[in-house]
């Protein structure tokens, strides 16, 4: 059975404002290392499997972009879609177009942008996650993230008690998927060892996860079985943009997650961070004498704890604690990092504002 792999790409980055930009979202940035993270994502998946089973999915605006940084990716494996609808219709149309090309495969889903530093580990994984996905005919799999601290930004997965060895890794059926918790409950879930933070990396074969989307899902079903009888036909791409149009706002979690019967979880230790705000700078980088992450041009006097990025201009500190300062071409952040969740309040009142220059 050939093995794929879908990678989501067509995220804004919201939260890393003001670097990530509506025309250079996160994904394409180097927030580690000298790559971006698309690269990087790219790198690691070769190591897996050859470049002509990747594909990405994105939209329209970040084709070029993808091409650009990713030269040695087939440009018919560059899925468009026509608007954003979420994850259940990204992997819906990635799934009839791997099912057309390579009809008797499975199918790994991940996000563009996670660090994920103990790549053997993560290849192990995966190929692990791949046999039990293969291994019945209801199977879907997820990768549970063993948490190390309670993250209240996360959706959790809470996993039965007893579980079965495959390839000397521990495998658990899914009692339920939990949704982002106070700090309350996720210092509960910390404590029960069997919560882990939800990856949002799924694996399943394609001709399963076509069946769940046509049992739980069937009104995108139909427009998928449309879309898929106009492939042969010289208006396939405008059969695709008319039903994707069409397709509900929805996500994979909640759309087939949170009511298959037959899901499996393997808890991962590798490495990981979903990098979803600046905040993540802190466990990804390194810190100086203060606790501080320092980037570019600064000048820093009794400053503690605190994330200051320059894109040339000097940015002195003097006395301050627990803020990030972010300075780009045209924007300046500043903001205390206990709101860094928040960012995205301030795309929404530069849209409200009409200041679209700035996004």
């Amino acid at each position: 059975m050939t093995t794929t792999c879908v990678i989501m790409a067509g995220g804004k980055g919201e939260r890393f404002w003001p670097k990530s930009r509506t025309n250079l979202p996160k994904q394409f940035l180097n927030i580690s290392g000298n790559k971006s993270m698309i690269q990087q994502c790219i790198d690691r998946l070769r190591k897996f499997i050859p470049i002509e089973q990747v594909f990405v999915i994105t939209n329209e605006l970040y084709a070029e972009l993808i091409k650009a940084q990713v030269p040695t990716i087939p440009d018919e494996n560059i899925i468009i879609e026509p608007v954003g609808r979420n994850t259940a219709s990204c992997v819906g149309l990635a799934s009839i177009i791997i099912e057309e090309r390579y009809p008797d495969s499975s199918m790994i889903v991940l996000p563009s942008d996670h660090i994920i530093k103990d790549e053997n580990e993560f290849i192990n994984i995966l190929n692990t996650a791949v046999s039990v996905a293969e291994e019945g005919e209801k199977n879907l799999v997820t990768l549970g993230i063993r948490p190390t601290y309670p993250e209240t930004g996360y959706g959790y997965i809470e996993s039965m008690d007893e579980a079965v060895s495959v390839n000397g890794l521990s495998v658990y059926k899914v009692r339920q998927f939990v949704e982002k918790p106070s700090i309350d409950k996720a210092t509960s879930y910390l404590s029960a060892g069997n919560y882990y933070w939800n990856s949002g990396i799924f694996v399943w074969k394609v001709d399963v996860i076509r069946k769940y989307i046509r049992d739980l899902l069937p009104e995108m079903h139909d427009m998928l079985e449309t879309m898929k009888a106009a492939f042969l036909t010289e208006d396939r791409n405008e059969v695709i943009k008319a039903e994707f149009h069409r397709m509900p706002d929805q996500s994979i979690d909640y759309g087939i997650m949170e009511k298959a019967t037959d899901i499996y979880v393997i808890p991962c230790v590798f490495g990981w961070d979903d990098v979803g705000s600046w905040t993540a700078l802190e466990r990804i980088s390194s810190l100086d004498d203060g606790g501080n992450v320092i980037r570019g041009n600064t000048l820093n006097i009794d400053t503690k704890g605190c994330i200051i990025e320059s894109n040339g201009k000097l940015i002195a500190t003097l006395g301050v604690e627990d803020l990030i300062i972010v300075e780009t071409e045209d924007v300046t952040l500043i903001c205390k990092k206990e709101k860094a969740q928040e960012i995205k309040s301030l795309i929404k009142e530069l849209k409200v504002q009409k200041l679209e220059q700035y996004l």
